[in-house]
């Protein structure tokens, strides 16, 4: 990942309250993520009852490492440590890696659970969420990494693939407080689509800051987010046709 600080000084102070912001909204994306994980994961594991599988816990540890480096390649940015963000850069691409090799696991993993309890049709619907967000975050950050001698472009990526992956967190607020109580399996692709809408605003958000600051938004949040939205909306169709079943079905009758 590249600098998001201009080397000309002049510059790079009269935009300095736009990296802050970035900065700012890093830490939001982390706190989002923290607490929307808190009470079904963070809390029942400090406790000792959230027995789990290993991949799971390695998909939790990564993810949750993104947002902290995420928060500290902002602020490295904001502060004008450029050289320092640049050399941790290799970290940022290690992570996303990892965390898009874990996602496909924990997908199939969430997969191999719901057949053991005979939802195996129900496991295979939902299993195009975590695997469509998995493709969403890879394919920005790759974009993101391509353009790190394009500031503007890389840090709206990086904001962006970094919302994409907070809908899980927020469905946990939901599940918490305003789902009831029912069987054991995965729940219904189209509840799923409200918490990412909610975790959305966080885009709309940063678009409202493009829109004061240089006059409309950036094309990075205009495309992407119509993307974002678009591929959220699509989940529930795509999830019910016969070829959706027989791919993701193939996944998992090769890891059984």
């Amino acid at each position: 990942m590249t600098t998001l600080i201009d080397h000309n000084p002049a510059r790079a102070a009269a935009s300095s309250p736009a990296q802050y912001f970035y900065f700012y909204m890093a830490l939001s994306c982390t706190a989002v993520a923290f607490l929307g994980f808190a009470p079904t994961y963070f809390l029942p594991l400090a406790t000792g009852s959230f027995p789990s599988m290993p991949v799971i816990h390695f998909h939790g540890l990564l993810f949750f490492a993104w947002s902290l480096y995420f928060v500290f390649q902002t602020w490295l940015a904001a502060s004008g440590r450029v050289a320092r963000h640049r050399t941790m850069g290799m970290i940022g691409v290690s992570l996303a890696t990892a965390m898009t090799i874990f996602g496909f696991l924990a997908a199939v993993n969430a997969m191999k659970r719901s057949a053991a309890i005979g939802l195996s049709n129900e496991g295979i619907s939902f299993a195009i969420v975590p695997l469509s967000g998995i493709l969403f975050f890879a394919v920005v950050v790759t974009l993101a990494i391509a353009a790190t001698r394009r500031p503007e472009i890389h840090k709206r990526l990086m904001l962006l693939a970094a919302i994409s992956v907070l809908d899980a967190a927020v469905a946990r607020w939901f599940l918490t407080f305003l789902a009831p109580s029912g069987p054991p399996g995965p729940p219904p692709v189209p509840v799923t689509i409200p918490p990412a809408f909610v975790a959305y605003l966080l885009l709309v958000a940063a678009m409202m800051f493009d829109w004061r600051t240089r006059g409309r938004p950036h094309p990075v949040y205009v495309y992407g987010g119509i993307a974002l939205v678009a591929i959220k909306l699509l989940n529930w169709p795509v999830s019910t046709t016969a070829a959706w079943h027989s791919f993701a079905g193939g996944i998992l009758a090769m890891a059984q």
